[in-house]
Formats: C-alpha cells, sequence, structure tokens
C-alpha cells in the first residue's frame, strides 16, 4: 500500500497519472495533483453557516483531477501504479 503522507508530498510537487481500482471494481486512470498552481481558489466560510469538519479518512485521498478540473478521491489500498509528470507550471 502506498503511504499517505509520501504521496500527498509527491503530489504537492508533481503531476501524476494515477491507477486505481474503483469501487465498481473497474480500472481508473486519472491525472492529479495538489499543487498550489493546479488548485481553485479558496472561497472564503461564509460566517452564518456552521461549519463542521470532518474526520479526516487515512484510508483515502483527495485530489486535483486535472482532467475534469474537480475534487476526486482514492483509497490508498486501491492504487495500482503511480507515475509522477514533468511540469513547467508554477
Amino acid at each position: 500500500m502506498f503511504d499517505k503522507v509520501e504521496l500527498k508530498e509527491q503530489l504537492t510537487k508533481y503531476v501524476a497519472d494515477v491507477v486505481f481500482i474503483k469501487a465498481d471494481g473497474t480500472n481508473r486512470e486519472m491525472t492529479c495533483t495538489l499543487m498550489p498552481s493546479y488548485l481553485p481558489a479558496v472561497k472564503p466560510l461564509d460566517e452564518s453557516v456552521r461549519h463542521i469538519p470532518r474526520k479526516e479518512n487515512d484510508d483515502v485521498l483527495a485530489v486535483w483531477d486535472l482532467d475534469n478540473n474537480g475534487w476526486r478521491s482514492f483509497r490508498l489500498d486501491s492504487i495500482i501504479e503511480v507515475n509522477y509528470i514533468e511540469t513547467e507550471r508554477t
């Protein structure tokens, strides 16, 4: 199984093609990252809405899907392969 801390650290520096098994049993390849230059701007919290933070699931990693321009997640134990891609975007 891949180490979540190490994978998160690498994805803050690189774009990666990640191949994993979806919950329905099919394989999925996703080009994703956690590089700040690719992530959407953070919206300020609406003070009138009470925000209850969720407990982070240590078995799941949320990433920015570059093909679908949205947040997606996958289970760490479902990863088949990770290939890091050189990128010039900073």
